[in-house]
């Protein structure tokens, strides 16, 4: 039997990140998909800078208030999953 990976290995998510992604447990991959079309059914990137995220209240409880690049969201992110 194949290996799973730690992408494909169903996790527990925070109650904060249930608020934005849905009931878990569910994949690191799906995890990421799904705060991804959190953001973009928000419109949360930064106009002008794509590649950074503008919080809202909920996604503010996972991530932080501030703004936060897209490549420091998956570490912020991961701290809700276990």
């Amino acid at each position: 039997m194949a290996k799973t990976n730690a992408l494909q290995k169903p996790v527990t998510l925070s109650s904060e990140l249930e608020n934005v992604v849905g009931k878990g447990p569910m994949t690191r991959a799906q995890v990421t998909s799904k705060v991804w079309e959190y953001i973009k059914g928000k419109d949360l990137q930064d106009s002008k800078d794509r590649r950074q995220i503008n919080p809202d209240d909920k996604l503010g409880a996972v991530i932080g208030k501030d703004q936060i690049s897209m490549f420091k969201m998956t570490a912020a992110v991961s701290k809700h999953l276990t």
